[in-house]
């Protein structure tokens, strides 16, 4: 049943992020992107809401990470989750950067950027990173702990952070929509492999019984 829901989430993570390749290959700009600049550019921009979208897209930054990791290691079951979590992260940045360097999509103009960012704009790094991170949390919470309104609240709030952080990437101006979906395809597939085949070697199995405290 689980190899049955992991070649699910493949499939469809590779169907979409086949759609959006094809659609960033082309002359113009998708029409995701479009769409995407409208609402949260032009209609959803307010000097109160700035703040708050930065402060949602520094979850996927260097600092936080790096304290997550620590709480991971503190709290979180297995043998080694801290460095579990710590080798998927450096995996699926390297990805990134790899994808950013074959397709090489410059970032939107200049003109819609709230803040300032360096490099290639296709796949949405930070995107990549909240999924890829918060996701394999989110997993851990899903396979270890055992009180039903934690895990779904824990849950529920790790895959807000994961879309949020994506929102926030579009409504700053940094990256168009398909950036951020690409982003997420790209890690869920690399998530679905990971947790099959790494995972396995860093978290014990007789821990399964342990309670995630995060």
């Amino acid at each position: 049943m689980r190899n049955n829901k992991r070649l699910v989430v493949i499939g469809f993570a590779l169907v979409a992020l086949l759609g959006v390749v094809m659609d960033v290959k082309g002359d113009d700009i998708a029409q995701i992107d479009s769409a995407a600049y409208v609402f949260f550019v032009l209609h959803l921009r307010r000097a109160w809401l700035t703040p708050i979208m930065e402060t949602i897209s520094s979850l996927a930054s260097p600092v936080i990470l790096a304290v997550m990791l620590l709480v991971v290691q503190a709290f979180a079951p297995g043998r080694r989750p801290g460095v579990c979590a710590a080798i998927n992260l450096v995996l699926a940045v390297f990805i990134d950067l790899v994808l950013k360097e074959i397709v090489q999509r410059p970032r939107p103009d200049e003109s819609m950027r709230l803040v300032s960012e360096t490099g290639y704009s296709f796949p949405s790094g930070h995107s990549m990173v909240s999924m890829a991170f918060y996701g394999l949390l989110l997993w851990m919470v899903w396979r270890y702990e055992k009180d039903r309104i934690v895990k779904w609240t824990c849950m529920a709030g790790f895959a807000a952070v994961i879309l949020l952080v994506g929102i926030s990437r579009i409504y700053l101006g940094v990256h168009y929509a398909s950036d951020v979906l690409a982003g997420f395809c790209v890690s869920a597939v690399w998530l679905a492999f990971y947790t099959k085949l790494f995972v396995p070697l860093l978290l014990d199995e007789e821990d399964d019984g342990q309670e995630l405290e995060l």
